[in-house]
C-alpha cells in the first residue's frame, strides 16, 4: 500500500513556496536570454516522441526541488509498488496492473504471488484472433461499440486516432449516451445484417449500456428474427451468464480482471473494437508503444523521465502557482477526442478531496482538463490562453508527418502549432505593438487607443510535443505517459487515483428515483427543487 504522503509538510515544500515567488514570476523570454543551454536540459526525446518542456515557467533549481518533493513522497518505491502488483487500489483492496495488459511473454507480473501473463496473453490471442475474424469476414461491414466512461472514451479516441491504419476494415462506430438520440443516430443507415454489436460492460448491468444494448437487439431482432442474435452480438464482460443469457455466444465473450480500472482498460478486451477498426497486428504495435513508455518510466532516472517531468510541472503550477487547468491541444485532427479521453483518466482518477488516510487533504489536488484540435481551438478559447485573466498550462501535441494527402494543410497546421507555443511563450509588448501600428500608419491617436488591446503579456507556459507519425506505437507510448503522469501526481497529492466513489452517488439517486416513477420504492423525501423536477417530468 502506498504510504500516506503530506506534501505541504514535506521539506521541498517551502523551498518551491519561496521558489515560486521568484522564478515562478520571472518571465520566459528572460529565463530563455540568460540560459543559453536551457533548451538542451528541458527536451527529450523516447523513441518516436520529441517533447520540450522548456516553455515553462522553470529553471534547474525548481526541477531539483520538485523533484526532492517526489522523493519524499517516494516516487521510486510507488512506482515499484505499481509494477509488481501490489494492492494500491486500497478503498477497494485490488491491485493496479493495466501494464501487465500490453505486456509480452516473460514480463514479470504478479497479482496476489500469481503470474497474470498466460492468461492475458491468451485473452489477447483469442479477442485478437475474433477481431481479423470479423474483418476477413466480409460479412461485417460497420460495428457498434456500445459501452460508457472507459468502455468508450478510450476505444473511441484510439480508433478515431488510427484511422488511416484500418486497411479496408469495418466502420467502428460508438453508443454512449442514454440519451435514445444517440443510439438511434447510429442506427441511422445502419444494415442490420452487416451490423456486429459489442456491448462491454464488466458486470453486464451498467444501466446506459444495457438499454442501448437492449434497444440494439431489438431493432436486430425486428429485422432478423432471435436466431441472428449470437452472429451479430459479442461481448466485453465478467458476467458470462448475463451475456450468455442475453444471447451473446459463450465463444464470443471476452473477460478482463478487477485489477483493470475502467479508464485504464483500453489495451485488453475493452480494445475490441480498436483490433476490429485496425487489425490485431496494429492493435499489438499499440500496446508494444505503451509497454516501451512503462519500461522508460520503470528505469529512467528522475532528471530524464518524461511521465515524472510531465507531472512535477503539473504539480507546480496546480499547488504553487496557483493554475487550476490544464489544456490539451493536439494538432491533429485524428486525436480530436483525445482531450476528451484525458478528462476521465485525470479527473475521475485525481479530482479527490480525501487523502491516502482518509483525512481532507489540505493542497489543491486535480485541475481541469479540458482542450480541443487545433486550429479550431484557435478560433474559439485561444483569446482567453493568450489575454485572459487566469493562466492555462499547455500541452501542443503535433504530428511531423502528414496525416492525409494533403500535404500543405499539414505545413500550415504545423506552422500554427509552432506559432501558438511562441506567442504563449513570448506575447507582444506595448513598445512592439506600438511599432508595428506605426510602421503601418496609424495615427498617434489611433495608436493610444489601440494598443493596449493589442498587447499580450506571454509568459504563458507550454510543452511541445511531437510524434514522428501518428502510428499505433505512437499511441501506445503517448496515452501511457499520461497515464503515468496521473499516477505521479495521485502519489504526490496523496489521493487514491485508482477509485471513483464520485461517480457512484448520482447513479444511485438516478436508480432510486426511477424506481419512484415506476412504483418499485416508496417515494422518499425530497429538497422542494428535486420534489418539483421529480414530479413535473414523471411520466
Amino acid at each position: 500500500m502506498l504510504k500516506p504522503f503530506h506534501l505541504r509538510a514535506s521539506k521541498a515544500h517551502q523551498r518551491l513556496v519561496d521558489l515560486a515567488q521568484s522564478v515562478g514570476q520571472a518571465h520566459l523570454r528572460d529565463l530563455f536570454a540568460n540560459d543559453e543551454s536551457r533548451l538542451q536540459r528541458m527536451s527529450a526525446s523516447v523513441n518516436g516522441l520529441y517533447i520540450d518542456w522548456s516553455k515553462h515557467r522553470v529553471t534547474a533549481e525548481v526541477m531539483e526541488a520538485l523533484v526532492a518533493l517526489a522523493e519524499e513522497a517516494g516516487w521510486e518505491e510507488g512506482v515499484r509498488q505499481l509494477f509488481a502488483g501490489e494492492h494500491i487500489n486500497q478503498t477497494e483492496d485490488r491491485s493496479v496492473l493495466h501494464m501487465a495488459l500490453r505486456g509480452l511473454e516473460g514480463d514479470d507480473f504478479k497479482v496476489d504471488g500469481e503470474d497474470v501473463m498466460d492468461d492475458v496473453l491468451s485473452t489477447r490471442k483469442a479477442f485478437g484472433a475474433y477481431a481479423d475474424s470479423v474483418r476477413s469476414s466480409g460479412r461485417i461491414t460497420d460495428v457498434v461499440n456500445i459501452g460508457i466512461g472507459g468502455s468508450d472514451l478510450g476505444p473511441l479516441m484510439v480508433t478515431k486516432a488510427l484511422r488511416k491504419h484500418s486497411n479496408g476494415g469495418p466502420k467502428v462506430h460508438f453508443v454512449s449516451n442514454v440519451d435514445g438520440a444517440h443510439l438511434e443516430s447510429v442506427l441511422e443507415g445502419l444494415n442490420p445484417a452487416s451490423t456486429l454489436f459489442l456491448v462491454v460492460s464488466k458486470t453486464f448491468t451498467t444501466q446506459e449500456t444495457m438499454a442501448n444494448a437492449d434497444a440494439a437487439k431489438a431493432w436486430l431482432v425486428a429485422a432478423l428474427g432471435e436466431q441472428a442474435i449470437d452472429q451479430h452480438f459479442a461481448a466485453v464482460s465478467t458476467n458470462i451468464p448475463a451475456a450468455v443469457a442475453f444471447g451473446v455466444d459463450a465463444d464470443h465473450i471476452f473477460g478482463f480482471k478487477d485489477w483493470v480500472g475502467g479508464r485504464y482498460s483500453l489495451w485488453g478486451p475493452v480494445g475490441l473494437s480498436i483490433a476490429c477498426a485496425v487489425g490485431s497486428r496494429a492493435f499489438n504495435e499499440l500496446l508494444e508503444g505503451a509497454r516501451a513508455m512503462d519500461r522508460h518510466f520503470a528505469t529512467a532516472p528522475a532528471a530524464e523521465n518524461v511521465p515524472l517531468i510531465s507531472a512535477l510541472l503539473g504539480i507546480w503550477y496546480r499547488e504553487y502557482l496557483g493554475f487550476a487547468t490544464h489544456v490539451v491541444l493536439p494538432y491533429a485532427q485524428d486525436l480530436d477526442r483525445f482531450p476528451a479521453y484525458l478528462q476521465q483518466a485525470d479527473m475521475e482518477s485525481n479530482g479527490k478531496y480525501v487523502g491516502r488516510d482518509g483525512k481532507p487533504v489540505e493542497h489543491l489536488t486535480g485541475p481541469v482538463v479540458w482542450g480541443e484540435a487545433g486550429t479550431n481551438g484557435q478560433h474559439a478559447f485561444y483569446q482567453l490562453l493568450h489575454q485572459g485573466t487566469s493562466i492555462h498550462p499547455a500541452d501542443i501535441i503535433a504530428v511531423e508527418a502528414p496525416l492525409s494527402q494533403f500535404e500543405d494543410h499539414h505545413t500550415k497546421l504545423l506552422a500554427n502549432a509552432v506559432a501558438q507555443a511562441e506567442a504563449l511563450m513570448c506575447g507582444r509588448t506595448e513598445k512592439e505593438v506600438r511599432n508595428e501600428m506605426a510602421a503601418a500608419g496609424r495615427d498617434a491617436d489611433a495608436i493610444d487607443a489601440i494598443a493596449p488591446h493589442r498587447v499580450f503579456k506571454g509568459n504563458r507556459p507550454s510543452t511541445f510535443m511531437l510524434l514522428d507519425e501518428l502510428s499505433p506505437a505512437n499511441v501506445g507510448q503517448l496515452i501511457a505517459l499520461y497515464e503515468h503522469r496521473i499516477f505521479i501526481q495521485g502519489l504526490l497529492w496523496n489521493v487514491c487515483s485508482y477509485d471513483q466513489w464520485g461517480v457512484e452517488l448520482g447513479k444511485v439517486l438516478a436508480k432510486n428515483i426511477l424506481g419512484e416513477w415506476s412504483g418499485s420504492i416508496a417515494h422518499a423525501a425530497h429538497d422542494a427543487s428535486t420534489q418539483h423536477l421529480i414530479q413535473r417530468l414523471n411520466r
